[in-house]
């Protein structure tokens, strides 16, 4: 299940870990983060892992049980819970967990959402239009679940906030375009799996920008992921509990993959740090080497950014 994540080396190098601290995985996903973390801040520190989609936290523990992921000595060392960072605040407490040296936020999805969750993360299988993290119908106090799915954002919304989002969210040139050819399609018959889509989008949008390096669904897709999960008003919510949180000294890192993520992540710091709450430790983002990038096309659009608390 683990994979080599994004900007590993320079997590650490700005996350500073040492023997004995405790740190704050937010977005856990494959736990390849947590597992470099686990190494440096050994013998007794401890992570927080914060994974909220139910069915990859069973399988994550399920693992765990099997000494798959972690051996023995990571997984008593793994404190691992099913909720949205969104709650940091109210998870620190029930879970007991501090002194807090460090929280970081990898904002990518993970790998195991778009190979093997079949809820339409990706355009590139036949998969269902959902794209919610979590599709549980359990509730309970503190934790998220998202009703409406992908499909339904493109089968009943008005043509102009489909058109909205997909311009806002996904930076998506043709947005009116393939706003249009949505509402004119679903007259026909409803769009309920990700293949229907790219035929759709490819309609609406013209040859020459089926050529690009980057496949012309990925906007889109990315657009309706972020709607679906509401994840900009989410990450808005989660950076102010993280940073009072921290202890003193303790480090802040985010790693985003969207413009708009990223802005909320430099304003939020501009502003503390302004304030003199913080000291940013990145004056321009850390981009991932070309090296990294060969090796994970996906990782092309992380931007990273760290501060330290005062």
């Amino acid at each position: 299940m683990i994979h080599k994540p994004v900007l590993q080396k320079e997590v650490l190098q700005y996350l500073e870990p040492k023997p004995n601290e405790n740190f704050i995985d937010a977005t856990f996903g494959g736990g390849g983060h947590t597992a470099a973390i686990l190494e440096e801040n050994k013998p007794s520190g401890k992570v927080l892992g914060i994974e909220i989609d139910p069915e990859l936290y069973q399988k994550l523990k399920s693992e765990m049980a099997e000494f798959s992921i972690f051996n023995f000595q990571f997984s008593k060392r793994l404190v691992l819970v099913n909720d949205s960072y969104t709650n940091l605040k109210e998870i620190v407490k029930r879970e007991n967990f501090g002194p807090v040296a460090g929280i970081l936020f990898d904002l990518g999805m993970s790998s195991w959402h778009l190979e093997k969750s079949g809820r339409g993360f990706t355009f590139q299988k036949d998969e269902p239009l959902d794209m919610r993290y979590n599709v549980t119908h359990i509730r309970r106090p503190s934790y998220m679940c998202y009703k409406m799915t992908a499909a339904e954002i493109v089968n009943k919304w008005e043509e102009k906030e489909i058109e909205k989002i997909l311009k806002e969210y996904g930076e998506e040139r043709f947005s009116r375009r393939i706003a249009k050819e949505i509402v004119k399609t679903r007259k026909a018959k409803p769009i309920k799996r990700t293949f229907q889509l790219v035929k759709i989008i490819k309609q609406a949008t013209p040859s020459w920008y089926h050529h690009k390096k980057i496949h012309p669904a990925t906007k889109t897709f990315q657009a309706l992921r972020i709607a679906v999960n509401d994840e900009l008003n989410n990450l808005k919510k989660a950076l102010p509990q993280a940073q009072g949180i921290l202890e003193p000294e303790g480090r802040l890192v985010t790693i985003s993959f969207h413009s708009l993520e990223d802005k909320i992540c430099k304003n939020f710091l501009r502003k503390n740090s302004g304030k003199g709450l913080i000291e940013i430790l990145t004056k321009k983002p850390i981009r991932p080497n070309q090296s990294e990038i060969s090796k994970n096309p996906g990782s092309r659009s992380a931007r990273l950014r760290a501060a330290k608390k005062l």
